[in-house]
């Protein structure tokens, strides 16, 4: 950290309790990574452009916070891509992430925790999608929010390079989850367009609400044209049936249509629609 690091603005209150808004800009002396005690912070005038000397604070808590504030930001800028994530914006797709912030973001196969059992993003960490299948996202982001306002999406899974496609159906070829798998040798799926997305609704701290399955379960209990029946049998419960008719509706507002198979799971358009007019990633 460069010596007499600023920050832009901060709200600290005054010795009487208000509040002071201003430019924070503070001096401290490091050794071997610690601060000294001669450490200061000086308020500078929000409102008149010449350094005023307002207080002199000597604690090093204020100092400490300020510098993890700075380290964070400077952490972010310096944040570098994944060779995946700037394959992928170079080709177009846009990081949801940027779009809107308040969509969470978890990738379930950049973690071994996945029906396939192992690590297939190597390096993405980011949910991609078509500038088209994104911007719907956001629309569906925001009628939430406005219907919930507790609540938000959370991604699992969005634009997927054919690539991983093939390792993933390499999986399930040969079992009785290849139905659930585009093969590559067909085009794949709507993954591989950026033009679908895997997610679940949570609360504002991330926390997953009860959807009936955990995410990527193969079998008759994520199906959504029966959950009438899932309920009355009690293999899921009406408050997750609930969730997913919310899941759903939000996301048809915003122009998906749901699998009928996979309840975490949502088209932009139809696969003939995609060939069409789109490209796979490769």
């Amino acid at each position: 950290m460069a010596h007499g690091t600023f920050v832009s603005i901060a709200t600290i209150k005054r010795a009487d309790g208000c509040p002071y808004f201003g430019h924070l800009s503070f001096v401290y002396s490091l050794q071997t990574s610690y601060l000294c005690s001669n450490s200061s912070v000086v308020l500078t005038s929000w409102h008149n452009p010449s350094v005023q000397h307002i207080h002199i604070y000597k604690m090093k808590k204020i100092l400490v916070w300020l510098m993890l504030v700075t380290t964070g930001m400077t952490a972010q800028t310096t944040h570098r891509l994944s060779p995946t994530a700037r394959s992928l914006e170079k080709r177009g797709y846009v990081n949801v992430q940027k779009l809107d912030p308040s969509i969470q973001v978890s990738l379930m196969y950049a973690r071994p925790d996945n029906f396939t059992g192992t690590v297939l993003y190597d390096d993405l960490r980011e949910a991609y999608l078509h500038p088209h299948a994104a911007h719907a996202l956001v629309k569906a982001q925001k009628r939430l929010q406005q219907l919930r306002p507790d609540l938000c999406l959370k991604v699992y899974d969005a634009a997927r390079p054919m690539a991983i496609q093939q390792k993933m159906w390499n999986k399930v070829k040969g079992t009785p989850k290849y139905f659930y798998v585009s093969n590559p040798a067909h085009g794949g799926g709507l993954h591989n367009y950026g033009l679908a997305v895997d997610l679940t609704l949570c609360t504002l701290k991330g926390d997953t609400l009860d959807m009936g399955t955990k995410i990527d379960y193969m079998g008759a209990a994520a199906h959504i044209d029966k959950e009438s029946q899932l309920v009355a049998s009690r293999h899921i419960s009406k408050q997750a049936q609930r969730h997913r008719e919310l899941l759903r509706k939000v996301m048809r507002y915003a122009g998906f249509k749901p699998l009928r198979t996979e309840w975490w799971h949502f088209n932009y358009c139809s696969r003939a629609q995609a060939k069409k007019s789109y490209r796979v990633i490769r």
